[in-house]
């Protein structure tokens, strides 16, 4: 029922947003003298405002076209290289030709990005593809809106996520080096778990966890608290809703995006309602580069997905009640997952001191459950003055996380398959 409210009063606002766009760009046109008065600037910022937190904001574009190699500008597109009916596996294929007319044949290496399925689209993870476009062949899941997904394509939950990322792992193959940022973590070490367990020669040659919930009862955060303070029914009865018609997803259960929007939003209500301030007064000013700034943010920010029930409330159970992966508990289809398996996929954790989503030593709990693996092949970085999207996004992250993680990759990483080859 509320998502059907949620809808009618979306498509209710739908003639007011027409109008305030239609105030907007007549008060800045080129020919009304209007729109260069305090007057004008003030009632075109109030269309603007309007019209952006009225709208939904659909999934983002990635916009990388291109990198740049050695100062040279090098077409990248994207290309979907594996595909189910909850995930596509996109490569950033660069034009291979025009690298090797710049720096000569070179065998690059293979990163594979797991995104997370936790309210935002992949592309929240743009600007960690964009830093190591130059140098590496990238990979990433795009996760399907669960509102977007026909009933006919089944269910989908942890096990089933953990499932995906292992034959993406086997398509890549052996020397393909796993990215798990926050959310996938404990899944995506579950499924090289399990791939250790069977000696499976596609088993990756690192794998890395930034800002993970490997275990959160490590430092628990405001949102760690809160899925243990309530009882798991109160999240199935309070949080979950049913697609309405004309969504391709229609009758399924889910955990609506407008909902996980409103909890990151009043998580920091009044820096999001500051910035809101700020944006208006940029625009009345004329500040275009600040506006500007602030709209690439917020498109990003609140665009968000839903995602299945099954797969949230599953989530909210193995993860952050039961701790079912810190314990040595956790069951992927029935089988039992033993992280003491892996023994030769080099690993590296990444935290943010100051992150207030997955406390400190959360991911570095990955070290202990890897109890086989060589203190040769673990490495754990806590990254000083930022918080979680500082851990895989922004100049920190650029200049001193991205630095380590290609170090470690080319010397753990290597040293692990060479490993398995003596």
């Amino acid at each position: 029922m509320l998502y059907s409210m949620y809808e009618m009063n979306r498509m209710a606002m739908t003639p007011w947003r027409a109008a305030a766009n239609a105030t907007r760009r007549m008060i800045r046109a080129p020919w009304n003298p209007m729109g260069d008065t305090v007057a004008g600037r003030t009632m075109a910022a109030a269309a603007e405002l309007f019209e952006s937190v009225t709208r939904r904001y659909g999934k983002p574009e990635w916009m990388l076209d291109h990198t740049v190699v050695e100062g040279h500008r090098v077409p990248v597109r994207e290309e979907v290289v594996w595909s189910e009916p909850w995930c596509d596996l996109l490569h950033f294929r660069r034009d291979h030709e025009m690298l090797d007319a710049i720096r000569g044949p070179k065998k690059d290496r293979k990163v594979l990005f797991v995104a997370p399925m936790s309210g935002h689209y992949a592309t929240l993870l743009r600007g960690t593809v964009e830093t190591f476009l130059p140098d590496s062949e990238v990979y990433i899941t795009d996760w399907q809106d669960a509102r977007m997904v026909s009933l006919a394509d089944g269910r989908f939950d942890l096990d089933d996520f953990t499932s995906y990322v292992r034959k993406m792992i086997a398509l890549l193959g052996p020397d393909v080096h796993v990215v798990a940022v926050c959310q996938p973590g404990p899944p995506t070490l579950a499924a090289i778990a399990l791939m250790s367990e069977d000696n499976d020669p596609n088993r990756p040659a690192s794998m890395t966890f930034m800002g993970s919930p490997i275990d959160t009862r490590k430092s628990p955060t405001v949102p760690n608290k809160l899925a243990e303070e309530k009882p798991y029914d109160w999240f199935a009865k309070n949080l979950i809703h049913t697609v309405p018609a004309p969504n391709p997803g229609a009758l399924r259960r889910v955990y609506p995006g407008f909902l996980q929007l409103a909890g990151f939003m009043n998580m920091n209500l009044d820096r999001h309602v500051d910035a809101h301030w700020n944006f208006y007064n940029h625009l009345v000013e004329g500040d275009g580069d600040s506006a500007e700034k602030h709209r690439t943010f917020y498109d990003e920010y609140l665009a968000v997905m839903d995602l299945s029930e099954e797969f949230y409330l599953q989530t909210i159970k193995d993860v952050f009640q039961d701790h079912k992966l810190a314990k040595g508990e956790q069951e992927v289809h029935g089988r039992r997952v033993d992280t003491a398996a892996i023994k030769d996929v080099a690993l590296l954790t990444v935290e943010g001191e100051k992150d207030d989503i997955s406390g400190i030593g959360q991911t570095q709990a990955a070290h202990d459950l890897c109890s086989s693996l060589p203190d040769a092949l673990q490495m754990d970085w806590i990254q000083p003055s930022v918080g979680h999207y500082g851990v895989f996004n922004g100049r920190r992250f650029r200049e001193h996380i991205a630095p380590k993680m290609r170090g470690f990759w080319d010397e753990q990483g290597a040293q692990a398959l060479a490993g398995r080859k003596s």
